[in-house]
Order: structure tokens, then sequence, then C-alpha cells
């Protein structure tokens, strides 16, 4: 993907949860545009070049704003379209591109698409929706699990039949196998695309084509229903997703998305552990390599450890090759905060790690200064997995918790009580006080993102450094005139390690303690280097 070659990460915002400008508890694309400087444009910036905006859409909200109900308007919650005009103005003043949710899988109950198709069986738009007869018992047509629990199906008493969701029950799937449904999705995409959007991030589209004939699922040989593990694996999803039509229709997505310049798409997809994981990125490379692109994020699955990650890395490097563009993700709104899943040192790691491996990383707000998941009690749960699946950690409101500005009340976010609680460690986790702190992840992510201005760390090839092992995980990035080396020490004991190059600690995790002597290294405990090879 040529396209984008400028932007040196993406800098993901939950509206709702990044700053309120209006009093009300909730983020507004207001607040965004008011923090632009924070992002870009000034010495002090974080310093990237493009957001991704998660949905401002009308939505009746069940699953806050992945249930939209007009794809082509802004929520008033969040603003106007004309706030939305004026965020893309003040953004691109700044340099930053601007990418948004589409999400082309299934639309609110209260869209009128799906009410003129469930008004009868002969309205025009009955087939914009996948709807089925009960089997003979009046069951539904098959075994399919919807993603947030229970039956994928839910019966409609007025015209006798089923409708698929393979999300929420209200949030019906659209039939992507109508052409005129293609074509309005496309519209869509025109719509946002002319006022000036950059990039497009397609939310679950893995689900957009299912298999023709509606075969049940088999069963997984390997779930255990003693561990407390989601619901939805006690199937093979082989049948209900990733159908035969899946990359025409991403096809024509990233048709539309070719004829605007500089612009590209990025697909949401969780790589199958059942399936072939190269093929699975491949197919998705292959979409249309100008402008599209998955992301990758087996990052959140992978355990802290030096194997672990080098495995994971080598590996993928080796299956995209020199062409294609990695999408490396270590956070988003769906998944727990990278400081919870693996410790505050170490996240610092894979910080370091996220920042100078290939491609273009890929940052959840918050993640920049070390936030970390929020505890929310049971009266102040949103977030419908959670309701829908109890106690079994699935709920997603922790890590979606209001932007930690400062240690003022509710954290700079808002002049009144959030739409959720702020996490504790806003008392000691914020903007302020760690915009100047060389200790802080902010300084951090500053520096590493100021050094990915650097020809060799943006387009360098990989290579990893033999002198891998069980506690440390080293790669070179190289270009012509360039060779920097990168370590990390992921174990909790202090190493020496000969690099066998004449190098300079141009970046350290650990500022006061790092030391290299000739050829040799001393990394502390949980510890991270940069190295400019001397030729």
């Amino acid at each position: 993907m040529k396209r984008w070659q400028n932007v040196n990460g993406i800098y993901q915002i939950y509206p709702r949860s990044f700053k309120d400008t209006n009093g009300d508890g909730i983020g507004d694309l207001a607040g965004i545009t008011e923090k632009l400087d924070y992002i870009n444009g000034k010495p002090d910036s974080l310093g990237i070049n493009a957001i991704w905006l998660s949905p401002f859409y009308p939505s009746p909200m069940a699953d806050f704003g992945y249930d939209i109900s007009d794809y082509c308007a802004v929520n008033p919650l969040f603003g106007t379209l004309d706030d939305f005009r004026r965020l893309i103005d003040e953004a691109h003043a700044r340099d930053i591109k601007v990418m948004i949710d589409y999400v082309p899988n299934h639309t609110s109950d209260e869209h009128t698409w799906f009410q003129e198709s469930k008004s009868s069986r002969e309205n025009e738009k009955r087939d914009w929706y996948v709807w089925r007869d009960p089997k003979p018992d009046g069951t539904p047509p098959n075994n399919w699990l919807s993603v947030f629990g229970g039956s994928a199906w839910e019966f409609d008493p007025a015209s006798g039949q089923y409708f698929l969701h393979s999300f929420l029950t209200k949030q019906p799937d659209l039939n992507w196998a109508n052409p005129e449904v293609r074509e309005a999705m496309c519209d869509v995409l025109h719509f946002w695309l002319k006022l000036g959007v950059d990039g497009i991030r397609a939310d679950a589209v893995r689900w957009m084509s299912k298999d023709p004939e509606f075969r049940d699922n088999p069963l997984n040989p390997t779930y255990n229903p003693e561990a407390k593990t989601d619901p939805y694996f006690v199937q093979l999803q082989t049948h209900s997703r990733y159908g035969p039509q899946l990359f025409a229709y991403l096809r024509q997505i990233s048709d539309v998305i070719e004829s605007y310049p500089d612009r590209i798409v990025i697909f949401e997809d969780y790589p199958d552990a059942m399936l072939d994981l190269r093929s699975q990125y491949s197919d998705f490379y292959a979409v249309n390599p100008h402008v599209a692109a998955p992301f990758n994020f087996e990052g959140f699955k992978t355990p802290y450890s030096a194997m672990e990650f080098r495995r994971f890395i080598d590996r993928f490097q080796a299956d995209i090759g020199t062409v294609s563009r990695p999408f490396y993700c270590f956070g988003n709104h769906d998944n727990p905060r990278l400081v919870s899943r693996v410790g505050r040192e170490q996240a610092k790691l894979v910080g370091l790690l996220q920042l100078t491996l290939p491609g273009t990383p890929v940052i959840y707000y918050g993640d920049e200064i070390g936030m970390e998941d929020g505890m929310i009690p049971p009266d102040k749960v949103h977030d419908p997995f959670e309701k829908q699946t109890p106690g079994l950690g699935l709920g997603r409101d922790p890590e979606r918790t209001p932007m930690q500005w400062s240690n003022e009340p509710f954290a700079g976010f808002s002049r009144a009580e959030p739409w959720l609680p702020v996490a504790d460690s806003f008392k000691t986790v914020d903007v302020i006080g760690e915009l100047h702190d060389a200790a802080s992840f902010l300084y951090m992510y500053r520096a590493l993102l100021s050094l990915r201005d650097m020809h060799v760390l943006r387009f360098g090839s990989y290579a990893p450094w033999e002198g891998s092992d069980e506690f440390v995980y080293g790669y070179f990035r190289e270009d012509a005139e360039s060779q920097i080396l990168i370590l990390l020490n992921m174990s909790s004991e202090p190493t020496m390690r000969d690099v066998g190059i004449d190098g300079q600690i141009m970046y350290s995790t650990h500022m006061l303690e790092s030391a290299m002597i000739g050829s040799f290294v001393a990394l502390q405990a949980h510890h991270g280097v940069v190295i400019r090879n001397i030729r």
C-alpha cells in the first residue's frame, strides 16, 4: 500500500470518552477538535498525524454507536455535521488525517431500511436483510449464535419469519448478496469521502458473507464448558461468517476507496486460529494492495515473553513480505488495556516494540499515558456484552473510561459526572503530569514517534537479531543508509549482551540506567533500547 506514506501512526479516539465540552458527561466532536493540538501541530504534541474515530452516527446506542440508524448524519449527542466539517478542517490544518468507522455488516433495528424490511414480506426492502422461515417445529432456521450470546435469530410474529443478527438483536444483518444493499453501502462511503474523510476502518467484515445454504455450524471439540470462556466458541463458526463472497464484497468497498486520491481502508478482522493464519492475512491484503489492508490483532493474545513475541512478529513479517504494510494494534475499545494485560513496566516495552516495528502503529487513546482498565460497579455497567454474558469478564466498559487529561475532578474530561467512572489511576496518570516527565509513558511515546520520522524506522526492512533468546528479543531495522537494533529485555532480571556492533543508544526506557561499552549493552529488567549502528 503506497497511500498514507507520510503517516507515522494512527491514534484511535473513542468519542464518548475523549473530551466533553458541553457538560453532559459524554465526549463530543467539539472536544476532539479542542484537543487536536495535543495530537499534532505543536512542539509538545504527541506527534501523531492520523486519527481514527469510533462511530458518532445517529444510534439508539444499544451497542454504543455500532448500531447505526442513519449512516450519513451525526448523532446530536456528539454534535452536528458542521461540527464534523470543522473537525476535518482543523485536523487537516495540523496535517492530521481523519479515519472514521464504517459498519457494513448490520444496521440498527431503528434504521428506516429495517423498519421498511420488517413492515411486510412484500416490501421492496425485505431482501435488504436476512429473513428465513422457521424449521417445521418453529425453531430458528439453524444453530448460529450471536457474538453477544444466545441465538443469532430473532422471531418476528407479525411476518412469521426469523431475521438474522450476528450481534445484538437490535443489530440486524444486512444482506450483502443483494446488489441494492451493496450500492447503498457504497453510497455511504462516497458521502463521507466527499466530505474530506481520509480513511475508513471497516468493522466486523468477517460476517458480511455467510454460507448461502445456511448450514448448521459444527460443535467445537476443544471447547471446555467448565472454563469461563466465551460461549460463542462452543461452535466452530464455519458457516455463519467468512463466506465465499466476502472478498468480492470487500473489493467493491476498496474500489470506491481507490477512486479518491490518498484514501485507504483497513479491515477489522481477528484471525481464526482454526484456519491457516498466513492465508487469512494474504486474502485480506490481496483485496486491493493499493488501498486496503487488515489490522494485526495477534498482540492482544500473545503472552508477554521474548520468545512468544519473537515467534509472532518473525512469522508475520515473513508471511507478508516487504510489500504489504502491517497495522499493528496492541490496544483498542474491545480489549482490556495494555497496562492491565501485561503490567506497567512491561507495557512500556510493548509500546517501544510497536513504535519501532515496520508499518503503521495504531495506538488506542490513553495507552500513550499508561491508562489502565477502570473498575465499573455493577450499577454503572453499560456494555451489552457484559449484560448478556455476565461474570465472564467479557465486558468492554473498563477499557472505555474517560481520557485522563489532568488530576482535577473527573480527570479534566468533563465538568460533570462522566458516563463511565474515571479510572482511579487518574490521580497519578494524566497528560499534564506526564508531559515533561522523562520517565513517563507520554514522554516515551512522543520521543519514539519523533524517531519514526527517520526513513529507516518508517520504511526500513525487518530482520531478526540472532542473539534473541527466552529473555531478550531483538530485531534490526535497516535501509541503504542506516541500521537500527532494538533490544527488549522481557524478563525480570538484568542482563548484559554483546550485540556485535559499535553503536549509540538513541532511546532507552531506562534512560538513567542505560549503558553501552563497546559492543556490550547492559539491560535492566523490562528494559528496551534503540541502538544506531555507527558504521
